[in-house]
């Protein structure tokens, strides 16, 4: 079984008994964003949380070693359509150098982890419009001169 075929099958089960993502993560004891990211393919998930999830939502054999597998991380290098999505990189367009400066003068020449990371979405109640909250919390890795 492929990552795809899994990923297709957790949609359907997801959809079938309209489950939530928060759910899902929560059965399996992992956070709503990683699970989610694993759940499309975009992340190995360790034994216990495939099997967790594999019970779960009653997936086909060979699911759980799918989920095990490590993943190519690959996605299509088009600006993307998806309004979501595009001002996800509008906001890289138009604050990605200044993120840039602000990390390093902080932090001094190096990058945030998108490896020992974790992010979070929340939502905001407020009666001007709901506001999306995403925390995005990545280890500091100074650049190395030798």
């Amino acid at each position: 079984m492929k990552k795809i075929d899994v990923t297709e099958s957790i949609i359907l089960e997801k959809k079938s008994r309209d489950l939530t993502w928060e759910a899902i993560a929560e059965e399996i004891g992992m956070g709503t964003v990683w699970v989610t990211s694993a759940c499309l393919g975009m992340n190995s998930m360790p034994e216990e949380a495939a099997e967790k999830l594999c019970a779960f939502l009653n997936l086909p054999e060979g699911s759980k070693a799918a989920l095990m597998e490590y993943p190519t991380k690959a996605w299509d290098k088009e600006v993307p359509q998806d309004p979501l999505i595009y001002r996800l990189y509008e906001v890289v367009g138009v604050y990605g150098d200044t993120l840039k400066e602000v990390i390093q003068e902080k932090f001094g020449d190096g990058i945030m982890s998108a490896i020992d990371f974790t992010m979070d979405v929340d939502k905001k109640e407020d009666p001007k419009g709901d506001r999306v909250i995403l925390t995005l919390n990545g280890k500091f890795l100074p650049y190395k001169a030798w």
